[in-house]
């Protein structure tokens, strides 16, 4: 699991360093996230322990920690690659392309 959340990350990097569509970056920024999120998943998991569910039955749990912080982590990801795409759009109106190389006239 480790080597596929390694490998989301790669991927996403390399289409935000390689792309220069606007949308083509933001989802491969939400690539990148995507696989952070399942290397903390990944690192919570401990094999032969249980949900953090409190019972009398149950002796020994994983640390819900990793679990909060991917919880969380989804839903800033979630708040940014809209951020993103909102901004991305309108930037693409105003320039007329969703090419980040015709963005020039927008800076400061």
């Amino acid at each position: 699991m480790a080597a596929t959340g390694l490998g989301l990350i790669l991927i996403g990097l390399w289409g935000v360093l390689t792309r220069k569509h606007i949308l083509r970056i933001a989802l491969a920024f939400t690539l990148a996230d995507t696989g952070v999120n399942l290397i903390l998943v990944w690192s919570g998991f401990l094999p032969g322990r249980s949900a953090p569910i409190v019972d009398s039955s149950v002796t020994q749990m994983v640390d819900p920690l990793p679990q909060a912080l991917v919880l969380t982590s989804i839903v800033i990801g979630v708040a940014v690659a809209a951020l993103f795409v909102v901004v991305g759009v309108l930037a693409s109106r105003k320039s007329g392309s969703a090419d980040i190389r015709h963005m020039k006239e927008l800076k400061w």
